[in-house]
This record gives C-alpha cells, sequence and structure tokens, in this order.
C-alpha cells in the first residue's frame, strides 16, 4: 500500500509531501496545475528515465521518496537476494537526480541499480494512465488477465519448463543439420590431413632423439678426431704414461715407513691412474663406436624435415600437438560418420518434446478457456452497470500454428457497444470512452482476483461524463475495498466518491512558478467540486449540487 509521497526540485515542485489513507483517494486540479508532473516524477522514482531538465531551475538535485507498506506482499525474497534491510513491513524507494544529470537510486538506504527500482515498483503500484488503454489490443495483457483469473501458476511453470526444453531440442537440431551441411564439404579434407599425419606414423619423442642423432652424425669425424686424441694425450704410446703414474705411487710406497703421509698420497695417486685409465678406455670405446653413415644422415635429415614441415603447416609446437590434432580430426570424422543417426535421434527428441509441450498446452489452454467464460460474464455485468446494457463480448482462444513462449493460444477479445453491430475486435471498434469503461471493468475483476496493492488511474475518466461518470466513480470505490486506490481526475462525480481528496495547484510570484498539492477539508472539497462544475465563477447552484454528490446535507 502506498503510504506516502515526497518530492523535492522536481520541476516546478520546490517541496511536495502527501501522505495516503487507504481506500479511494482522488486528486483534481486545473490543468497544467501539475498533476502530471507528480506522476512524471513519481514515475522516475519507479525506475523511469531520469534527466538533467527533471531538476528544478538552480537547484543542485532532486529527490523523490515514497514509502510503502508491503507486509502483505509476499516480497521477503527480493530483500534477501539483493542483499536489503528490511523490517517484514516497509519499503521505502529513493531515487536522486542532480543537475548534471546523474542519478542515483536506494531502496530502504540500500544503494541499488534503477533497473532494481522498476522490478520492486511493479510490484507495488499499477499505474493506469490513458494511454495504457492501449493494452487492450495486446496479446501478452489479454493473456496475463486470463492467466490472473485462472490463477494458473502451476500450470504455466510447467508449460514453460516444456517450452524452453523443446526450444533448446529445436536449437541443438539445427545446429547438427548445419554441422552436417558443413562436414559434407569438411569431411574430405579433415581425411586428408588425418591421412597425412596417419601415415608419417609419429612417436611422442621421436623429434627430440632424431635432432640428437643428426647432430652426431653432422660432426661425426670431428667428434671421432676429439676422442682419439684425448685418448692419445692420456696414454701415449703403448700406455708410458699411465706406467709412469704407477711408479710414482711405487715410490711413494717405499718410503711410507718413513713418511707415514706417503702412503695416503701413493692411494691417491693410485685411485687416480686407475680412474684416468678408465677414462681413456671409455674415450677409445666411444671413438671406435663413431662412424660416419652418409645413408643415416639422409634418413635423419629427412624425417627432421617431414617432422618440420607437418608442425609448420599445422602450427604445432610438438609432436604431442600434432598427435592431439589428429585424435580431434579423427573424433570429428567419427562424428560425422554417425552424424544421420545423431539426426534421426535429435528429431525424435523434438518430436518428443513436441508432444509434450503441446499436452502441457492443451491444459494450459483448458485453464484459460475457463477463465475466458468468467471474464465474459464479469465485464458484461460490470460494463452494464457503467451504461452499456447491449453490450456483448467475446474472449475466445485461437490455437497458434506453432508453440509460442506464452501458450499455444492467441487470445481474441471481441466487442460490440450496441445492438445489431457485429463483434470485431475492442481495439478497432470501441470509443475512447468505452475502452476506459472497459479497462476500468477489467482492473476490478483483477483486483478481485489478484493481491494488488495500490493502482492509480490517471484520468481514465476521458471520453466519459455525467452518469457514467459517477458510475465509474462507483467501480472505483468497489476496487478500493480489495487494493488502494488513487484517481487524478477533472470529473466532479468521480471527485466526489473518494474517501480522501487532495487539490493540486500552481502560486506565482518573483521568484517563479510552483506547484503544491492539499489535502482537502470537507468546506474545501465543496468549493473544489463546486468549481469544477461551474468554472471559475462558483453559483449557488453549484455549491448545492456539490454537496449533493458529496452527500451533504
Amino acid at each position: 500500500m502506498f503510504k506516502s509521497l515526497s518530492i523535492n526540485n522536481y520541476a516546478l515542485i520546490d517541496r511536495l509531501d502527501i501522505s495516503v489513507e487507504p481506500g479511494f483517494t482522488v486528486i483534481t486540479g486545473e490543468t497544467g496545475a501539475g498533476k502530471s508532473i507528480m506522476l512524471g516524477a513519481l514515475g522516475i522514482l519507479l525506475g523511469g528515465r531520469a534527466e538533467a531538465r527533471a531538476v528544478r531551475t538552480g537547484a543542485a538535485k532532486c529527490v523523490v521518496e515514497a514509502a510503502f507498506d508491503v507486509s502483505a506482499l509476499g516480497i521477503q525474497g527480493i530483500f534477501e537476494e539483493n542483499d536489503i534491510d528490511f523490517d517484514g513491513e516497509e519499503c521505502i524507494l529513493r531515487r536522486e537526480v542532480t543537475a548534471a544529470g546523474k542519478s542515483r537510486a536506494f531502496i530502504n538506504d540500500t544503494p541499488v541499480p534503477a533497473a532494481r527500482l522498476k522490478e520492486l515498483g511493479a510490484l507495488v503500484i499499477d499505474i493506469h494512465s490513458q494511454h495504457r488503454n492501449l493494452l487492450i489490443g495486446r496479446e501478452d495483457y489479454l493473456l496475463d488477465t486470463l492467466d490472473i483469473v485462472a490463477a494458473n501458476s502451476a500450470e504455466k511453470e510447467a508449460y514453460a519448463e516444456a517450452f524452453a526444453q523443446w526450444r533448446k531440442a529445436e536449437e541443438d537440431l539445427k545446429a547438427l543439420r548445419l554441422q552436417a551441411e558443413k562436414g559434407q564439404t569438411d569431411g574430405d579434407y579433415l581425411k586428408f590431413q588425418l591421412t597425412q599425419i596417419q601415415e608419417a606414423a609419429l612417436l611422442p619423442d621421436e623429434q627430440e632423439e632424431l635432432e640428437k642423432e643428426n647432430a652426431l652424425l653432422e660432426h661425426a669425424e670431428e667428434i671421432k678426431a676429439s676422442l682419439g686424441s684425448a685418448a692419445f694425450a692420456i696414454n701415449g704410446s703403448d700406455g708410458e704414461r699411465l706406467a709412469e703414474l704407477r711408479r710414482a705411487a711405487q715410490q711413494l710406497e717405499s718410503i711410507a715407513a718413513h713418511l707415514p703421509e706417503a702412503a695416503a698420497l701413493a692411494e691417491r695417486l693410485e685411485s687416480a691412474r686407475i680412474e684416468i685409465g678408465d677414462i681413456a678406455d671409455e674415450l677409445e670405446r666411444q671413438s671406435e663406436g663413431i662412424d660416419f653413415n652418409p645413408a643415416r644422415a639422409e634418413q635423419v635429415a629427412s624425417r627432421l624435415n617431414l617432422i618440420y614441415d607437418l608442425l609448420q603447416k599445422h602450427r604445432a609446437a610438438s609432436i604431442a600437438n600434432l598427435l592431439a590434432l589428429a585424435k580431434d580430426w579423427e573424433e570429428q570424422l567419427n562424428r560425422l560418420e554417425n552424424m544421420e543417426s545423431l539426426l534421426e535421434e535429435s528429431q525424435r527428441r523434438c518430436a518428443a518434446l513436441l508432444a509434450d509441450l503441446r499436452k502441457k498446452g492443451s491444459v494450459l489452454t483448458a485453464t484459460r478457456g475457463k477463465a475466458a467464460n468468467i471474464v465474459e460474464q464479469s465485464l458484461t455485468e460490470s460494463l452494464h452497470t457503467l451504461g452499456m446494457p447491449n453490450v456483448s463480448i467475446r474472449f475466445s482462444l485461437q490455437p497458434r500454428e506453432v508453440p509460442a513462449a506464452c501458450g499455444m493460444d492467441t487470445p481474441v477479445f471481441l466487442f460490440s457497444a450496441n445492438k445489431n453491430v457485429p463483434m470485431q475486435p475492442v481495439s478497432e471498434i470501441a470509443s475512447g470512452g468505452e475502452i476506459a469503461r472497459v479497462m476500468l471493468a477489467l482492473k476490478g475483476l483483477i483486483a478481485r482476483h489478484k493481491n494488488l496493492p495500490t493502482i492509480i488511474f490517471d484520468e481514465i475518466d476521458t471520453g466519459v461524463s455525467g452518469t457514467m461518470a459517477e458510475r465509474m466513480a462507483v467501480m472505483m470505490g468497489e476496487i478500493a475495498k480489495h487494493c488502494q486506490v488513487l484517481c487524478i481526475t477533472h470529473l466532479p462525480q468521480i471527485a466526489a466518491k473518494g474517501n480522501a481528496h487532495f487539490r493540486v495547484h500552481k502560486e506565482e510570484n518573483e521568484t517563479g512558478t510552483t506547484s503544491h498539492i492539499s489535502r482537502l477539508s470537507p468546506e474545501e472539497r465543496v468549493r473544489e467540486i463546486a468549481t469544477m462544475l461551474s468554472g471559475a465563477e462558483i453559483s449557488e447552484a453549484a455549491v448545492s449540487n456539490a454537496k449533493a454528490l458529496l452527500g451533504m446535507p
């Protein structure tokens, strides 16, 4: 429920504060007094576009704030999901717009994106203005109306889930078909690429081993000569250098009795001689094992060139990468070979899901069909009350050829206000006043079936007057038994039916023009309605008529 509204420095409004009570509240005022400005500020608060021109001239920023009692709406989850403080009862929305065009939004003093204000605002207040009458011709609005009356959230959810699965399956099938078409072109190329890698018979560590062997073969003569020279440097001719080391060790052993340190030195020298001898033997063995083989060198170079060509061609860093590519190509070819069976399986899945979707769609359609009967009867009764005794209404559902996200049906709202006039779509045949009354009747129906917190009617009475206006006011009063109703009106018959009455007016002085709003006392209310009846010059008849409308003696 809408509790209060505060507006500071918005357009012509310097400061405006209004507290709203439950029931039916009316707001009146001369054209241009600022009623639309007040609604514009409320629109910004509810997530609408904020612009610098909204800020009152000379002010640094404008601030719009409203408090709502949301204890009965069951929206605790929104606050928890967005980590917003919530006491379980009150929700305060605030929007600030600077003269530079920057804006900030708050829910219970917690900064939030403007989109969050819009999301929450749609749950706490419904602003119905003249242009909203165009909703009567929109399929989504008509279906929403049926669903509210049908209370079919479970059926809608089941259908939506089935629709999502079917659409996903259809997209998968489409992707498979494109892949199959592309595969016919790519298949031969993939086979060629794979065959080239397979025929190369690559081994994971082959490149490193071949590069080592290639380096050895390219420098075989140089390596053999160096090994031989090193061995000769150690052995000399006939191993005389090692023999000399042996004799040196023996000399040290001969004086060990007189010089104990000589024994350790002799042992070390002998160990060194043995190690050096082993090294010389290994050098000779290595030298003997190396033999320049031109045929093998050519074979290794050719193999390496093949590997390098493949690496460059496929932009691979190693043989392991090439083998991984080959495995991927093989898997792609296997999928292409199995594509026909995959397509058949995907088609069967789509058909099964479509059958399930149509089944759930039929259930949803049935709930809407029952609701359509209720809507027809309720609207007919309401419109009789609103001065359309000969109205004819048919709310039918036409099957769609292809299922849509909203269901299997296209809603058709046919209407005729007069006898012997064929029914046609309501948006094409009804006058402005007739559409206003139809929308009011719909709102009354919705209010009885849905927990609406607050409805603001912005000059919904356009095109009606006199008795019809009074009947519309009575219906708004009936709606107010189910939810809070605010109505901005120019008609005295409607203004007189409100439980509370506010007047918007302008004041001009040397500093400029400002808009104000004030709650009217019973006496002030008589004067305001009399003014609405007779104009600036209030006659005794107008005052008497105003009192009669207000039910005052």
